[in-house]
């Protein structure tokens, strides 16, 4: 049974008056992140000390002024950032109770070495234990990602059916599952992987009961409007797009033309930020970002 709380959530997500935050680096991406945020690996001598830092990172991005449910309207978390707290509370509760973003957890534990012109989630064994944790620490949703590097029809039909299975284990344990089955912007054939990518998709979405719902996160694709159909899916709360590479300007240029997609951006919403910089220079990069982004998102062109 949906609650008052889920339903409030669910609405402004598929409202779209906004962004979602990709704040889900986890394990070998982690370092990179830390260095674009200026924390060079000589700050940290271990595994634990590394979480440590990034969670200050992620702590000081959503407690910033810039950062609310007025732009910010969902952040998706790793795992250690759910279990974590931000000033003396959970990170789901504040940021729900506090700035009013709905929170998801990325449940997904890497990529498979790549066959077939794509990479394939590794197994997810944990998953039911994950969404059992997900569920009491109030998160909405998940979010899961595999990768398509190049126009294989038999490797995207896979990358798609995993992607659906464990969306209906997940939509079964209460949960609205993002799919994320990124199209590389390097693709040598980019377009034609998009509607190859289009097509497997929409004959899964035909395949769920009309109860189930779920959320896809995409690449921007080369041909505007290209997953607008998809999104006017009942069953689909929203579509968000993955910067995938490109820069904030880029991608908020192209973003600004999808009529059907919202941004779920990661690099590209935290580029420029540091931890040398004062408060009042970080809140200053953060609300230039997050305004530039939102505007994108909302703010179509014809």
């Amino acid at each position: 049974m949906t609650t008052t709380l889920e339903t409030t959530q669910r609405d402004q997500l598929r409202a779209g008056q906004g962004f979602f935050a990709a704040l889900d680096q986890s394990g070998g991406s982690t370092p990179k992140a830390l260095g674009e945020y200026g924390i060079d690996e000589d700050r940290w001598s271990s595994e634990a000390e590394m979480f440590d830092l990034v969670h200050q990172m992620r702590t000081r991005v959503v407690t910033s002024p810039a950062f609310d449910g007025s732009r910010v309207i969902a952040a998706i978390l790793f795992e250690q950032t759910m279990d974590r707290e931000v000033d003396g509370v959970p990170t789901g509760t504040y940021l729900w109770e506090t700035k009013h973003v709905v929170p998801l957890l990325k449940v997904d534990k890497g990529l498979a070495d790549e066959a077939d012109g794509v990479q394939l989630m590794k197994p997810i064994d944990t998953l039911d234990e994950l969404i059992e944790r997900a569920v009491r620490a109030g998160m909405l949703g998940t979010k899961m990602r595999s990768v398509i590097k190049d126009a294989n029809e038999s490797g995207i039909a896979a990358i798609v059916d995993q992607q659906f299975e464990y969306a209906r284990r997940i939509a079964a344990g209460g949960l609205v599952p993002i799919l994320e089955p990124e199209v590389s912007i390097d693709s040598p054939h980019k377009a034609e992987a998009e509607d190859l990518l289009h097509d497997r998709i929409a004959e899964r979405l035909a395949e769920l009961p009309q109860d189930t719902t779920i959320m896809l996160k995409l690449t921007i694709p080369s041909q505007p409007g290209r997953y607008a159909d998809l999104a006017d899916d009942p069953r689909v709360l929203q579509v968000v797009a993955l910067s995938g590479g490109y820069d904030r300007d880029e991608a908020c240029a192209r973003l600004a033309k999808e009529p059907a997609m919202i941004a779920s951006f990661s690099r590209a919403l935290l580029a420029g930020l540091t931890d040398q910089q004062s408060d009042e220079e970080f809140t200053a990069q953060l609300e230039r970002s997050v305004e530039q982004i939102y505007r994108a998102s909302v703010d179509k062109q014809a």
